[in-house]
């Protein structure tokens, strides 16, 4: 079956004779058509959001399985979850081809290796709780594949997140998120549109994940966790622009709450414990305690 990710780009003819502005701009025009090559698969996009929401709610954990630029945008995005919003680690997972040396250097034929990713999704314990979101722009990088075909027999769901039509990874998964981008400036690069758009859908994913299970309030990123200077001072002012309260105030109310910002704004906004504060988030997101909801 033809791949597009593969073909040549006719915006590309001569393309190394051109001048430097020239060629920026050829790359520029290629990489504004991604969001609209996005937008058509939005209601895909929802089904895996939901999909996340619902495994982590349920106590299961989401892995994001991929080989070269597709394995390291997993591990880039599976890391930035618990800085970010507060999450453990173990609940948003990757899996690369090759393992952690492939993601500083390229493993090209760990991607042909269907059965250590069978020995790494039976090595997490993947089961029915959990979510597998397979990520590969051919959509039938073999490594993906096994990964996926383990977890479906584990009884776990699965998306498949790919930027060619009717792929085989497509085929497999319980959710299908085909995002044609169309040829790369430099055929078959797909570390470009391809990885970017990659790029985007998993941030779209988890970020809105993360917004429903109450990390994010009003745009703030009440769930960071400030384990260094920058953050801390993120933290402040997050706390006086949602409370009113002085950046002293305010900085006293987080070292009280060793540093949550939820359980800092709900002691200053209604006067709770930093204890009672903690056992209340357990069960409510921060912007259901101050709405009284349940």
């Amino acid at each position: 079956m033809s791949k597009i990710t593969e073909e040549r780009n006719p915006a590309s003819k001569g393309i190394d004779e051109k001048p430097v502005s020239e060629i920026l701009e050829i790359i520029n025009t290629e990489d504004a058509k991604i969001t609209e090559a996005i937008k058509p698969q939005l209601p895909h996009i929802a089904e895996a959001v939901n999909k996340i929401i619902t495994t982590l709610s349920s106590g299961g954990n989401v892995y994001l399985v991929g080989a070269g630029t597709s394995g390291r945008l997993c591990v880039l995005e599976a890391s930035e979850i618990p800085p970010t919003f507060g999450l453990s680690p173990e609940r948003i997972k990757a899996i690369i081809a090759g393992g952690a040396e492939a993601v500083f250097s390229s493993i090209e034929e760990a991607e042909d290796d269907q059965e250590n990713a069978t020995t790494e999704i039976e090595k997490n314990s993947v089961n029915a709780n959990d979510l597998v979101i397979g990520v590969t722009a051919s959509g039938s990088t073999t490594y993906v594949l096994g990964a996926i075909s383990k977890a479906k027999e584990l009884g776990a769901q699965t998306v498949g997140l790919s930027c060619n039509q009717d792929t085989r990874l497509s085929k497999l998964v319980d959710t299908a998120i085909e995002v044609v981008v169309g040829p790369e400036i430099v055929a078959g690069s797909t570390r470009m549109k391809a990885g970017t758009a990659q790029k985007i859908v998993l941030n779209m994913m988890t970020t809105t994940a993360m917004m429903k299970r109450g990390l994010v309030y009003d745009g703030y990123m009440v769930g960071v966790q400030a384990t260094n200077n920058k953050l801390k001072e993120r933290s402040k002012k997050i706390i006086v622009e949602m409370t009113g309260v002085s950046l002293d105030e305010a900085e006293d109310a987080l070292k009280a709450a060793n540093w949550d910002v939820r359980v800092a704004s709900l002691v200053i906004l209604t006067q709770m414990s930093p204890k009672d504060a903690v056992m209340e988030l357990k069960n409510r997101t921060l912007r259901q305690i101050l709405r009284g909801d349940g």
